[in-house]
């Protein structure tokens, strides 16, 4: 049986698109049939239903998924005990994160792994989503909270503060904001509900009885530019929005913590390439914890249960 046939199929199965299978391969639309063709001919059955919304695996497709991945499992095995012996770190890692760590913290930083490493692609997919590990969308996913299933090997990789901000332009023109019934009237820029993929991001509980207007952006950096450009009042990263001078924290008694996890399935962790991303991030963070911290000084809101565990690796 080819190995590059049943690539393409687990590429397909996962995405459930042709198309979408293409691109995370770095194939044309076309070379993906083929070759998904030429595995169903061998086998002598159908694998995949093609159809206008998608692809579906047929039972024959879903059986041989489970072999499939168990295979892909034991080439991944392979690859890190053979591979680990070459000093040239090659290949990709691709990194699923929040989009507010990945576009204000990660993205900055990662050229100089990619310089010290010529071989290797670095893919970045800053996203407000949650992404799959056992579907390979990503090899190393950044998470707001501790997966609790799977086989995926996880670490704490630092708690961070948000704060209560607005431009200095929206404060002239609105009037200052002393304290928490100031907001009354004003517009608070929040999330979208509807598309909060995560428990870790409703934090304007603190503001639900507030009787204000409302601009929902549904991501992190689409919050940020509306608070930058004077929309009205929003809650931000710390680390994001001290690197803008027209930026004002207010109500210094009112802040949240959250925590970044890192992530990783246990059947690539122990790859060379992924472990030295993955210590590259964890370096990073930590050579700038503080930053992460810098609204630690004030009384924060307590974090749900689940959200403070131990630093260390984790295997679940």
């Amino acid at each position: 049986m080819d190995w590059d046939h049943l690539r393409v199929f687990l590429a397909v199965a996962r995405a459930g698109q042709m198309l979408a299978a293409a691109r995370q391969l770095g194939l044309d639309h076309a070379t993906v049939g083929r070759r998904l063709g030429a595995l169903e001919a061998s086998l002598k059955t159908k694998l995949v239903e093609r159809r206008t919304t998608g692809c579906e695996l047929t039972p024959a497709g879903e059986r041989l998924l489970v072999h499939a991945e168990r295979m892909e499992t034991e080439m991944l095995q392979a690859q890190s005990v053979l591979g680990n012996v070459d000093l040239a770190l090659s290949g990709t890692v691709r990194i699923g994160a929040p989009d507010g760590f990945g576009t204000y913290f990660l993205a900055p930083r990662l050229g100089n792994l990619v310089e010290r490493h010529p071989a290797l692609t670095v893919q970045l997919a800053p996203l407000p989503r949650s992404f799959s590990l056992p579907k390979r969308e990503v090899d190393i996913a950044i998470t707001l909270q501790r997966p609790q299933e799977g086989r995926l090997v996880a670490r704490k990789l630092t708690d961070y503060t948000l704060g209560v901000y607005a431009s200095r332009a929206y404060l002239a023109r609105t009037g200052p904001v002393e304290n928490h019934a100031a907001l009354t009237g004003r517009t608070l820029v929040t999330y979208v509900p509807d598309l909060v993929y995560s428990p870790a991001l409703d934090y304007f509980e603190a503001f639900r009885e507030i009787e204000a207007r409302r601009l929902e952006c549904a991501s992190v950096v689409g919050q940020m530019e509306a608070v930058r450009a004077g929309a009205g009042i929003g809650i931000l990263h710390d680390y994001a929005a001290r690197e803008h001078a027209e930026l004002v924290r207010l109500l210094p008694e009112l802040g949240f913590e959250r925590a970044y996890w890192l992530v990783t399935h246990a059947d690539i962790h122990a790859l060379r390439r992924v472990q030295e991303v993955e210590g590259y991030i964890v370096d990073a963070v930590q050579a700038e914890r503080g930053r992460f911290l810098a609204g630690r000084r004030i009384r924060s809101e307590p974090c749900p249960l689940g959200w403070n565990h131990p630093s260390d690796k984790t295997v679940l």
